[in-house]
């Protein structure tokens, strides 16, 4: 079957080959056909190993197709169901997952260490445990998530990552209030994602800050009420806050130095959420007396900080209702073919989100 490999990490190229094999299938597994997958940054991160990755890998993890087949011991699932790809799921038996905080489970991590393709030169590892940019995979039964047949595989796929990540960042982690001002730095899919999240929750003035003008365009229409250039924050944290700063500030770029231009601009006592993934060795620093004298919550936010199944039935919900609109944020379709073609376009701002049709 066709996937697209990265061969060695820090290549900036994936091959498209057509000699891969989805291995790994058996009791507690599932075999998906994979029907759309989005272009997440996370993906090319991972390909330049901000994130930890073995290679050789497939990346991809924001997909959604149909079930070939279930393993022994598979319930609530048969051949022909439609699911999203859940990378992270819950074991339900872990401190974390019986505390309630499903979104901390490690067993979807523990995966990203065995491999579940191979080619004739050997093992292929999946990217975070699954690896969408490819035909088929096999996945533990708990990464497939049954979706309901109006929700089309393209906006299923963004539920299983980018949509869930920013519309969770403002609802569960921040809790943004009504009425309240925020600044979103950084305006790709997720941090699109965290505006509407934001908008839904209510908030007065929302602030979107990134060094691309299209990216600005599509903030507004997302629901950002202004749109500025980096260069241009400290010009709307004093007209919109009296310099005060913004009662919520959301990182979605992953790297310290957009961190610490957050953590000034939030006001005392507000709220810094960082949703962002960003690499081991880059370290944000702040200040013992700054800490605490300025009482600002820093609210890290791991996959919109909440249990994720609650979470994609809420994304759907939304949608259906016209709170938020997905379709519009796809704003590339390719084939696998040009694979790399789109990550280009992710990584000069081109696209919003990519989706990949099989």
């Amino acid at each position: 079957m066709r996937a697209a490999v990265l061969h060695e990490i820090g290549q900036d190229k994936l091959e498209v080959l057509d000699d891969v094999e989805a291995v790994g299938f058996g009791p507690g597994k599932v075999k998906l056909r994979v029907r759309a997958t989005g272009l997440c940054h996370s993906d090319v991160s991972a390909m330049s190993g901000v994130l930890p990755q073995p290679a050789p890998f497939i990346p991809g993890h924001e997909g959604a197709g149909e079930v070939i087949d279930i393993g022994d011991g598979v319930t609530g699932l048969s051949a022909g169901d439609r699911v999203l790809v859940c990378w992270l799921p819950a074991c339900g038996a872990c401190p974390a997952c019986r505390r309630g905080q499903t979104q901390l489970c490690l067993a979807g991590f523990m995966n990203a260490g065995t491999p579940n393709f191979k080619r004739p030169g050997g093992d292929v590892f999946g990217f975070a445990g699954t690896g969408t940019f490819t035909e088929e995979v096999v996945v533990d039964a708990g990464c497939a998530v049954p979706i309901p047949d109006d929700v089309p595989f393209e906006i299923a796929a963004l539920i299983g990552c980018g949509v869930t990540t920013g519309l969770g960042a403002a609802i569960n982690t921040a809790q943004v209030e009504a009425g309240s001002s925020v600044a979103v730095i950084g305006c790709g899919g997720v941090g699109i994602s965290t505006i509407q999240g934001a908008r839904v929750q209510g908030a007065a003035q929302i602030v979107a800050v990134d060094p691309v003008e299209s990216r600005r365009e599509a903030a507004l229409r997302f629901g950002a009420t202004e749109a500025v250039a980096p260069d241009g924050l400290a010009d709307a944290k004093q007209r919109i806050t009296a310099g005060e700063g913004f009662d919520y500030v959301f990182e979605v770029v992953g790297k310290s130095v957009t961190a610490r231009t957050a953590y000034e601009n939030t006001r005392r006592g507000g709220t810094l959420c960082i949703v962002g993934a960003g690499a081991m060795d880059d370290n944000f620093q702040v200040n013992m007396f700054e800490l605490f004298f300025d009482e600002k919550r820093i609210l890290p936010s791991m996959y919109g900080g909440g249990d994720v199944l609650r979470s994609y039935e809420r994304a759907i919900a939304l949608w259906r209702a016209g709170r938020i609109d997905l379709e519009s944020m796809i704003t590339h379709r390719v084939q696998l073919a040009e694979i790399n073609d789109a990550l280009d376009q992710m990584r000069t701002g081109e696209a919003l989100r990519t989706c990949i049709e099989f």
